[in-house]
């Protein structure tokens, strides 16, 4: 089972990260722009709109759109995960954020 440790650790590594609190959540960005957020009490992650309805479709239990004015995010329930499973997301989300160059020199590396 995943927790936010696990973002915690996966996110920190990736280049231009840091992680804020923001109207008393934990909020990774990269600039202005963020990327996975705890809100409520549960785990938010912005993902690519199409992974996002594979997801949404597949795994419902775990996965559920949220909807916040013209930003369009992923409900993620990280329990039901494990670290590897997460770490793929927040790396994903970080890419939703990220210039290409940064992302792509990341993965080449």
């Amino acid at each position: 089972m995943a927790d936010w440790g696990d973002i915690r650790a996966v996110a920190s590594g990736l280049p231009g990260v840091r992680e804020v609190d923001w109207k008393g959540d934990r909020l990774f960005a990269v600039g202005a722009k963020g990327f996975v957020q705890t809100t409520r009490g549960r785990v938010i992650m912005k993902l690519d709109k199409h992974h996002q309805e594979l997801l949404f479709e597949a795994r419902p239990e775990v996965f559920s759109p949220f909807m916040a004015g013209a930003l369009r995010w992923s409900w993620v329930e990280i329990a039901a995960l494990d670290a590897q499973e997460l770490g793929e997301l927040v790396r994903e989300a970080w890419t939703m954020v990220v210039p290409k160059k940064v992302s792509r020199a990341y993965a080449e590396s």
